[in-house]
């Protein structure tokens, strides 16, 4: 039969060879792919706790990811093709029958807020690389990862899933042009290896992703996003922490201008929240619509951001992603608890009731 031991809540089995093959019946086994989901699980819930430990570790260890840079875009094409095998045309054919949302989610994080950011950070500080690194910040698409809040608020997947989708895809055009437009002459940007640069790293793991789904309706994903999806998390983290050795030099708590550049990451990520609850209650969103545009409009692709900033840009410009990377889903968590309560408490289902 098959000997048991328990490990979080399930029960492992292995063959006892020294016991009679008819002894009683035997306790099923957990699959793999089960307990890759239970890790995953188990990543999700720890994520923002990881990808602060990616920082940490790229900058109190330098020496050990520096050389990692050179394949960082390659690693994050693959945690953003794993994220995209979600993502089906459908759930945009879906939404845009209610374009509303769609319209103001660009309005609001893509003009808007942007155009906020360069104000206050060109007031703030005097340094023009630090108000890049905050520009590009607010310019590059919507975090992937922002859908598991949207999930777990109980929000409106397709609507999520479709900001997601457009935002990315649009990401080569909108990126550069909203740094060219906001910066101006005053710096020198190599435009068109950004462009190649986004689309290398988003726009084509992000088509083929959805290519994958669509072509085997949903089959791949089904058979491969149990492993795949922890693969990508850990993956995440060494893109983190090989970006972040880059800016060790750079990271001095000692220096004014480092809390300087933390308070003002924290007031924009809160103000990026407030402006899109506003936008959704203007255009009187139901609750579920209102949870997905709240997390794709206030949550960034701080790590792409931080690629791009260490690639095209002074070290320095990729500090206001490292810390937004770090700040970004903590933040996620307060606003949420205030807007829409505690994960699964009564005012979280009693307005997903409404």
């Amino acid at each position: 039969m098959l000997e048991t031991f328990p490990f979080a809540g399930y029960h492992f089995a292995y063959k006892n060879m020294s016991e009679n093959k008819n002894s009683g019946a035997e306790t099923p086994v957990l699959s793999p792919q089960k307990l890759a989901g239970i890790i995953n699980s188990s990543l999700e819930r720890a994520f923002p706790l990881l990808i602060s430990l990616g920082v940490i570790l790229g900058v109190v260890l330098p020496w050990v990811f520096i050389d990692m840079r050179s394949i960082v875009p390659f690693l994050f094409g693959t945690v953003t093709l794993v994220g995209a095998l979600k993502l089906r045309v459908r759930e945009l054919g879906k939404t845009i029958a209610s374009p509303l949302p769609i319209l103001l989610y660009f309005l609001t994080a893509r003009v808007f807020m942007p155009l906020i950011v360069f104000a206050f950070s060109s007031l703030v500080f005097n340094n023009p690389d630090i108000v890049a690194g905050y520009v590009l910040l607010y310019a590059v698409p919507t975090a992937v990862t922002g859908f598991i809040w949207v999930s777990l608020y109980k929000g409106d997947p397709a609507l999520g899933l479709t900001l997601i989708l457009l935002d990315t895809i649009f990401a080569p055009i909108v990126v550069p042009a909203t740094v060219r437009l906001l910066l101006g002459g005053g710096i020198n940007l190599d435009m068109t290896g950004m462009i190649v640069s986004l689309t290398l790293m988003i726009v084509i793991p992000t088509i083929a992703g959805v290519a994958l789904n669509e072509s085997s309706r949903g089959k791949i994903p089904a058979l491969l996003t149990p492993y795949l999806a922890p693969l990508s998390k850990l993956l995440m983290i060494l893109v983190v922490a090989a970006n972040a050795s880059a800016v060790a030099p750079q990271i001095r708590f000692d220096n004014p201008q480092m809390w300087l550049i933390i308070a003002a990451s924290v007031i924009f990520i809160v103000l990026s929240f407030f402006c899109a609850r506003f936008a959704a209650t203007a255009g009187k969103l139901n609750r579920e619509k209102e949870v997905a545009f709240l997390f794709a409009s206030s949550l960034r692709n701080s790590a792409s951001a931080m690629t791009l900033a260490i690639r095209y840009f002074p070290e320095i410009a990729a500090l206001p992603a490292v810390l937004g990377i770090m700040l970004q889903h903590n933040t996620a968590a307060v606003m949420g608890r205030i807007f829409y309560g505690k994960i699964g408490g009564s005012q979280a289902k009693g307005q997903q009731a409404k």
